[in-house]
């Protein structure tokens, strides 16, 4: 066996045990979400070691997408740093085994600060698991480790679970790219939201006048990459044709080589001043269900000078 087929093996074994853990999500989870929903403080994540590593990012990565969240060194807990948590927050203790001793020591410390508990752990029947006010399982079967000592697959179960309970809340929270950029300037995304409408729009409308043929519109809207036109009556913008009203143009007309840019067109568009931050254009398009908008120069000008699409801003590639 090469080394590049071991390491397909590696892959495949701990696919097939983040597939059984994914199976045996149930109710627990929901709980598990409502409790940190519904806190009235912050989500505090306790571990120690390789785990805690995990917990660390999952806190980190809770804390930039909208969820109030830090990590606390079990360790270090019970040398002061319980300081840092209040009868308000909901704590999850991290730990594969449940057993882990630094992880027990913070518990009755905790039942006295008032919080609730909620234990990630891969055995429901460990001391923290029956300490604990829920619990969410993390279990596996086997470590990819041949040895089944090093945390190899366990950590990865822990790591997935912390991101779908992200990305869940991230959801229940709303939370959107302009979000993002408040809590994440220094990134690269967060420095582009921060910028302005002008630095990333194109000036390469697509146009085409009112009684353009249908099929000669399709090419202007390909043309130019942004699944949309502008549509112009002489040197004025009176309308818009994206690829949803070329779809439902297609369903209601028998003979669509009869149809002109007028006959389907939207007469309403969204216009933006270029100045305006890229936040706040991401904010229009979410209000609006729409990814592009009509750029004008200033706030009280009607002129179209450009484009702004939601592919501009954001750098999917």
């Amino acid at each position: 066996m090469t080394y590049s087929d071991q390491a397909k093996h590696i892959f495949d074994q701990e696919i097939a045990e983040l597939t059984k853990l994914r199976n045996s999500i149930n109710g627990d989870f929901d709980e598990v979400v409502e409790a940190i929903a519904h806190c009235k403080g912050k989500l505090v994540l306790m571990g120690i070691g390789k785990t805690g590593i995990i917990g660390h990012k999952i806190a980190s990565s809770m804390a930039s997408t909208g969820t109030q969240a830090i990590f606390v060194n079990a360790a270090e807990a019970v040398h002061g740093d319980l300081g840092m948590i209040s009868k308000n927050d909901v704590v999850m203790l991290v730990s594969n085994s449940g057993s882990t001793q630094e992880i027990l020591n913070v518990i009755a410390p905790l039942r006295k600060i008032g919080c609730k508990l909620i234990a990630m752990t891969g055995n429901k029947t460990s001391p923290l698991a029956k300490d604990s006010d829920l619990v969410l399982s993390v279990h596996i079967d086997n470590e990819v480790c041949p040895l089944g000592l090093a945390p190899t697959t366990s950590t990865t179960a822990t790591l997935l679970m912390g991101d779908a309970l992200m990305v869940v809340l991230m959801e229940l929270h709303h939370f959107k790219a302009e979000n993002f950029a408040i809590y994440h300037p220094g990134g690269a995304l967060g420095r582009q939201l921060n910028g302005k409408v002008i630095n990333h729009m194109t000036r390469n409308i697509p146009k085409v006048q009112t009684n353009t043929p249908f099929r000669a519109i399709l090419p202007e809207m390909s043309d130019k990459h942004l699944g949309m036109t502008m549509v112009y009556e002489g040197d004025k913008a009176v309308g818009i044709i994206t690829d949803g009203d070329v779809r439902r143009a297609i369903v209601r007309t028998r003979d669509i080589d009869q149809l002109r840019a007028k006959d389907f067109m939207s007469k309403t568009f969204k216009r933006i001043s270029q100045e305006t931050l890229l936040t706040d254009a991401l904010a229009m398009m979410d209000e609006f269900n729409i990814t592009t908008l009509a750029v004008t120069e200033n706030e009280q000008s009607t002129e179209i000078i450009g484009i702004i699409s939601i592919h501009h801003i954001i750098d999917f590639n």
